[in-house]
């Protein structure tokens, strides 16, 4: 059965973490959904636009996985939307994935209580915002239950590979990280 994702772009998106993260996926065999906030047209935090396949009000949480890029404005914009949070909260409780990268762990999930009692990750800095509850960890990427988070830009890679792994399996990474020469 071929898992689904669906990753969530707003206004300000960190256009590393989205594009490696829809590549990697679609790579494994993942059906990727490229959600807006708002808008069809995106636009990241270096000025890329993207265009989505769907606005956030047409989805469900009919879907293994929900990813999260970070990037400023963006991560603002996706912690200010109920639909949003609405979702992440629907899916967690399901146990379904929900991956998050850079800033967004920490304005995003931490906010609405996903990493309470976690362990987690997000860009350096942002740590402040998750609250004596979630235990910081300076890693690439930190896997606690159905939530994987990750720093930012730089370790977009590893965190898409992660999120691979989980929705596929172990086998299937592997031989994806042969294939893109990864060392």
């Amino acid at each position: 059965m071929i898992k689904k994702a669906f990753i969530i772009l707003a206004e300000g998106f960190e256009e590393i973490e989205a594009v490696t993260s829809i590549d990697i996926l679609r790579r494994s065999g993942v059906a990727v959904t490229i959600t807006g906030l708002t808008n069809l047209k995106i636009k990241g935090a270096q000025g890329i636009t993207l265009i989505a396949d769907s606005i956030i009000d047409d989805m469900s949480s009919d879907f293994d996985a929900c990813i999260l890029p970070g990037g400023m404005p963006g991560s603002n914009n996706l912690a200010s939307s109920e639909k949003v949070k609405s979702l992440i909260l629907k899916m967690n409780n399901q146990k379904k994935i929900i991956a998050a990268i850079c800033a967004a762990p920490a304005l995003v999930l931490a906010p609405i209580g996903i990493l309470y009692n976690k362990k987690a990750t997000c860009y350096t800095g942002m740590a402040k915002n998750f609250g004596q509850e979630t235990t910081y960890i300076e890693k690439n990427v930190v896997v606690d239950g159905n939530i994987i988070t990750s720093q930012g830009p730089a370790t977009s890679l590893l965190f898409a590979l992660k999120i691979a792994e989980e929705l596929t399996d172990k086998k299937t990474s592997d031989k994806l990280k042969k294939s893109i020469l990864f060392i």
